[in-house]
């Protein structure tokens, strides 16, 4: 009996050589509904990866770019997607260092960091008044744990656990084998749950960190405000929602806490992409590529 999921991404892969077919036949309308498709998933990936929306657009407008340039060089012998995943994971790589990355060296400075915040008390009523501030600093600490991993490392941690990539497609994109690929996340996990199990919480309730008390001590200091939130803001969907629900490994890897803590992090469906579009299918010498 055929799997009816693997019928409904037999029928994305399919609509997706449509779309391609067509724009390289020079639909501009197809080029748009092909990058609206693929744009939020690279730039949430881009804004996990830098740790700053700005920088995250900028890389998906570089990315977006450079899959429209290279449309033409898709042979159809693989997924759509794997293709396109294989030119974010070497632009990401490739990037340069983004000035926001700088700030994070290693996990002991980092942890270093964390410590420097006090601890203050907290009532009931400031837990209460400071939620969401509080869910912000969580998030905001979160994801610079993950510019402690080399840039590799996260872009593995990133679309392996918290994205759900499957193993296979993982070596495919990353040009390694499933075991080199399945070695290489293992590592990434094993380094940024230590630092998380020795330091979070979240994760393991003897270590004094609590994101509520360092949200205060931020609070006062004047480094946390409503004006300041970059990454707790109001979405309408979760990091969860881009993993492919088939995925066996990526379902057993769900209940683990520290990947459900990623998965739940906001994802952006949508921000100011119409300019960045716009942009790329007004501009004459690239759309020469599908005329």
């Amino acid at each position: 009996m055929l799997n009816p999921l693997s019928i409904k991404k037999a029928e994305e892969d399919s609509q997706e050589e449509v779309l391609v077919r067509k724009s390289l036949d020079g639909d501009k309308e197809a080029l748009d509904r092909l990058i609206r498709l693929h744009q939020p998933f690279i730039y949430n990936v881009a804004w996990k990866m830098t740790h700053h929306p700005q920088d995250a657009l900028d890389l998906t407008q570089e990315t977006l770019l450079k899959v429209i340039t290279k449309l033409s060089q898709f042979n159809f012998k693989s997924s759509f997607r794997t293709w396109l995943y294989r030119i974010v994971v070497n632009e990401f790589l490739q990037a340069k260092r983004k000035k926001h990355e700088a700030q994070f060296s290693s996990f002991e400075a980092y942890g270093a960091k964390l410590d420097a915040i006090p601890n203050p008390d907290l009532t009931i009523e400031e837990e209460i008044t400071h939620k969401e501030l509080s869910k912000e600093m969580q998030i905001r600490c979160m994801s610079g744990m993950l510019m402690c991993l080399t840039k590799e490392q996260r872009l593995i941690y990133i679309l392996g656990d918290s994205f759900g990539v499957d193993h296979k497609v993982g070596a495919a994109v990353f040009d390694i084998s499933p075991q080199n690929f399945r070695v290489k996340l293992h590592r990434a996990r094993k380094d940024l749950y230590s630092f998380m199990n020795n330091k979070c919480g979240l994760v393991n309730k003897s270590n004094p960190c609590r994101c509520p008390k360092k949200a205060k001590a931020l609070i006062s200091l004047g480094s946390l405000n409503e004006e300041s939130k970059q990454f707790n803001m109001t979405y309408k969907k979760r990091i969860a929602d881009y993993v492919d629900a088939h995925e066996e490994e990526a379902r057993d890897k769900f209940e683990e806490k520290y990947t459900a803590l990623f998965r739940a992090h906001p994802a952006k469906d949508s921000f100011d992409s119409e300019t960045i579009i716009k942009e790329i299918l007004n501009d004459e010498a690239l759309m020469k590529h599908f005329k």
